[in-house]
């Protein structure tokens, strides 16, 4: 019974990102909405246990995150590195900076993956799949990220590759602090900071003339 259940959790990510919600065809507004009812479903209906209010949770989420941010403050200041973020393609044209960082990546894509992957489908996974739900959750995290990949213009396997391996440090952070609250805020910290890093270096450009 448990492996069943496992299988369904693996699965229904991957069709509700790669299938149903594209074929929904919502604006972005909307497709924020329905990833977050998307995962409230899921989280109840596996049982999911984020555990977002964890003390531990938030100290190793911050500590995490911190590292990335003094990652990218260092890149902006090398200016061999500052130039890559202005050859980014804008990723959010329907919105404004503003509500694509204050709003979509934490609420459409963090909350709603930290709370089906870490919250719930870890769980799920280290009561069936034993030593290797790691690697397996990661790798369903990856396979999560196909159709975002094709409708943004990236390469699909690099994408899905570099999603497994920040799968897998986001399951690690989850399984020493006993909470989804840590890859959140590592996961936020990643996403928003490469939101903001094409303004920051334009930013930057402007103070160093």
């Amino acid at each position: 019974m448990r492996r069943l259940e496992a299988v369904a959790a693996l699965v229904l990510p991957l069709l509700w990102s790669n299938r149903v919600l594209p074929a929904l065809d919502l604006p972005l507004r909307g497709r924020t909405a329905a990833n977050i009812v998307f995962a409230t479903g899921y989280t109840k209906l596996f049982r999911g246990s984020p555990n977002w209010l964890s003390p531990i949770g938030f100290r190793w989420g911050f500590g995490s995150a911190a590292v990335v941010v003094a990652g990218y403050a260092v890149a902006l200041s090398i200016p061999s590195l500052r130039r890559l973020p202005l050859e980014i393609a804008v990723r959010a044209p329907e919105t404004s900076t503003l509500e694509w960082i204050g709003l979509h990546i934490p609420v459409g894509t963090v909350l709603a993956e930290e709370a089906v992957f870490r919250g719930t489908l870890d769980p799920v996974l280290a009561e069936s799949a034993g030593s290797s739900a790691p690697v397996i959750s990661a790798l369903d995290f990856g396979l999560w990220h196909i159709r975002p990949a094709r409708a943004a213009g990236d390469p699909v396997a690099p994408t899905v590759l570099a999603t497994t391996l920040a799968g897998l440090v986001f399951t690690e952070l989850r399984r020493r602090s006993g909470s989804a609250t840590a890859p959140a805020l590592l996961h936020l910290a990643i996403n928003a900071g490469g939101a903001l890093a094409p303004a920051a270096a334009r930013w930057v450009d402007g103070l160093r003339r």
